[in-house]
């Protein structure tokens, strides 16, 4: 089950957070700040936490608010807490994929929660069953936690163990880990997926978002650089960077859609990054209308970025009903149409009568993108020209965006012209591809954009 996105094509990533607090209350802490990253995943969500080293978790299939509730919250209470919330890129959506992934050895207790997808699984997964490992769930994110506990097995500390598996590992990894004693944050040296740091009084704070860590009171301090390993230990951070290669490939998908509009990564806004691609759609692709509105949520920002651009009043051309839950199946493609209708209606008062141009982030399969066209000509627009904050996907991903195979992407099936008809607009333009990076002009780092490219920064032979 999965809560059901306007396009049927992108899911949100996974999410991240970790805490050291000697004061204690990290559960409650975790719990709201699982709450902030619920947008990147909702299949399910846990909580483990560390009180006098002992280790205790929960975990589940289901949104932070289904699965916790206050007295969970207190027996996990402690020092030291790491949270996850899940969309599964790779394994199933069961329990048993559900994080943070807990195990017990010969060194004692490790928790691991895990933002992203390595392209070796197969490789890790037959090394560990040869020597005789078994596995419980279908996640690569178990492999992670294998490697870290072995190489611990043969190294004098949890952070080394970390250092020496990390190293080994290729693909998109940001992770959180919790011993006994330490909580250890590393990001791969691609640096694919987000990760910061804050503080909150004596507290130290890991999130995959800096709006996870502003949502618990604390001040965001700095992102990880990729590559790099924090190390908190009774208070004491630290830094180990002997697998940082002064590289970074941020997903620019992060600022196109998955992040949070109030978050900020790599020192750039992700909402003025939004509103930066709708400026140049409408430098590129600009058209005589009386309307510019988004859809909702990522191609809100886009609209006023189109609006401020060309000139064209900025309205709310859609209402999106919040309470469509997880468990909201859709098994088919007339099922798929009928969720558009229950997630989405148009306001008549807004588009009757007018042109509208309508700001999407992404067309993906487009399996429903005209349903979504429809709602607004039944509405009684009498134009509708969309506008796409991406260049079209032509490549899957291996990192963890759920990008499909290329027979899967409309733009590899169909020209501009017959996307167009499919989706039932007057015009279609999306951001063109040498437009991509201005997106984000502010951002220090360098961008994966694989599925728009076919070229990534890691060999996946």
């Amino acid at each position: 089950m999965e809560d059901i996105r306007l396009e049927q094509g992108l899911h949100e990533e996974c999410g991240v957070f970790g805490i050291y607090d000697p004061e204690g209350s990290c559960a409650q802490t975790t719990y709201y700040g699982l709450y902030a990253l619920q947008h990147r995943g909702q299949e399910a969500c846990g909580i483990a936490a560390i009180n006098d080293r002992e280790q205790s978790f929960y975990k589940d299939v289901g949104l932070v608010s289904e699965v916790f509730d206050r007295e969970t919250l207190q027996r996990l209470n402690g020092t030291m807490a790491v949270g996850h919330v899940r969309y599964a890129t790779t394994g199933a959506g069961a329990r048993e994929n559900a994080q943070p992934l807990t195990i017990k050895y010969v060194k004692g207790t490790l928790a691991v929660v895990h933002n992203g997808n390595l392209v070796d699984v197969d490789r890790l997964r037959a090394r560990f069953e040869y020597q005789g490992a078994i596995f419980h769930t279908t996640s690569d994110s178990e492999l992670i936690a294998y490697a870290i506990a072995q190489a611990r097995l043969h190294g004098p500390s949890v952070e080394d163990a970390v250092c020496r598996a990390v190293g080994e590992l290729r693909g998109a990894f940001s992770l959180i880990v919790m011993s006994p004693r330490k909580l250890i944050a590393c990001r791969d040296p691609w640096g694919f997926r987000p990760l910061c740091m804050g503080r909150k009084g004596k507290a130290v704070l890991f999130a995959s978002e800096s709006c996870a860590i502003e949502s618990v009171g604390g001040t965001l301090e700095r992102e990880l650089d990729p590559g790099e390993i924090v190390v908190v230990e009774e208070g004491q951070v630290r830094s180990i960077r002997d697998n940082c290669r002064g590289q970074s490939h941020m997903c620019i998908f992060e600022y196109i859609y998955f992040a949070r509009p109030d978050s900020v990564i790599a020192g750039q806004s992700v909402h003025e990054a939004r509103v930066n691609a709708g400026r140049l759609l409408a430098r590129r692709h600009p058209v005589e209308a009386d309307l510019v509105v988004g859809v909702p949520d990522s191609g809100l920002d886009a609209a006023r970025g189109y609006a401020q651009e060309s000139g064209i009043p900025y309205g709310v051309g859609f209402v999106k009903n919040r309470y469509v839950g997880r468990t909201f199946i859709t098994p088919d493609q007339t099922s798929r149409e009928q969720a558009v209708r229950i997630k989405l209606s148009a306001l008549r008062s807004e588009v009757e009568g007018r042109r509208v141009v309508m700001i999407d982030d992404s067309i993906v399969r487009g399996t429903t993108c005209r349903q979504i066209t429809n709602l607004l000509r039944e509405a009684g627009a009498k134009e509708v020209h969309i506008r796409v904050s991406a260049p079209p996907f032509i490549a899957p991903c291996y990192f963890g965006t759920d990008i499909p195979d290329r027979e899967r992407l409309i733009a590899c099936q169909h020209s501009l012209e017959e996307i167009r008809e499919i989706a039932g607009a007057d015009s279609l333009g999306y951001l063109p591809l040498e437009d991509l990076h201005q997106l984000a002009p502010k951002a220090a780092c360098g961008f994966c954009d694989g599925c728009f490219t076919e070229r990534y920064p890691v060999d996946l032979e």
